[in-house]
Parts: structure tokens; C-alpha cells; sequence
């Protein structure tokens, strides 16, 4: 698995845990350490995690044999 896919998980996974927190306990963690959803540094994050959800499709359309040979290091 290349670097940047594995960069790309870990924001979206902590974006769905964000996003959970968000659904189940109305705690926006994202907000509450930046100061607010409208901060210039919250919209960054915001922005970084959904880019990585857009490289995480990727992951969807890509052959099995890619992922096969990267095991193998």
C-alpha cells in the first residue's frame, strides 16, 4: 500500500470518527480544538479529510493485483 493511501485512511478514518461524535454525542472535536467550524484551521482540516475521502475512492477502482504485490514487503 503506497504512503499516501495509507495517509489518506487515517484522515478518513478519523473524519467518520469525528463524524460519529458528531451524530451520537452532538461533540464536534474538530470545532472544539480549532475554535469554532468557521475558523480558517477548521475549514483546512474540513477540507484535507474530504480531499482524502476523494483519494480513498480510488482505492475502490484500482485492479486486485496492485494490492496483492504491496503486501508482499
Amino acid at each position: 500500500m503506497m504512503i499516501m493511501d495509507r495517509i489518506a485512511l487515517i484522515l478518513v478514518v478519523i473524519g467518520a470518527l469525528n463524524w460519529g461524535s458528531i451524530g451520537l454525542f452532538q461533540f464536534d472535536l474538530v470545532a472544539r480544538i480549532c475554535g469554532g467550524s468557521s475558523t480558517l484551521l477548521a475549514r483546512i482540516i474540513y477540507t484535507v479529510v474530504a480531499l482524502a475521502g476523494l483519494w480513498c475512492i480510488s482505492l475502490i477502482f484500482r485492479p486486485r493485483e496492485s494490492f496483492a504485490h504491496e503486501t508482499d514487503d
